[in-house]
């Protein structure tokens, strides 16, 4: 079961347009693929903790562990 976070401009997270990587709104670069562009409306969170292991980040294409938006933009 899948989750969908409501859209808002007013999150906590914003997400990397390159890799979907979650990261604080006061951040200015990807932790994860070094990315400047974000969006700040996206739906559903997947967190990682072990990629190696995990079924879901091998389909998703997830090589390091994080908080992941599954979709970019609005709804």
């Amino acid at each position: 079961m899948v989750r969908r976070a409501p859209v808002a401009s007013s999150r906590a997270f914003k997400a990397c347009k390159n890799c979907k990587y979650l990261v604080p709104v006061h951040e200015s670069q990807c932790p994860n693929c070094g990315s400047t562009e974000f969006v700040e409306e996206w739906t559903g969170m997947v967190i990682i903790i072990d990629p190696e292991k995990s079924r879901v980040a091998k389909a998703l294409g997830i090589t390091k562990p994080g908080r992941y938006a599954l979709q970019l933009g609005p709804t």
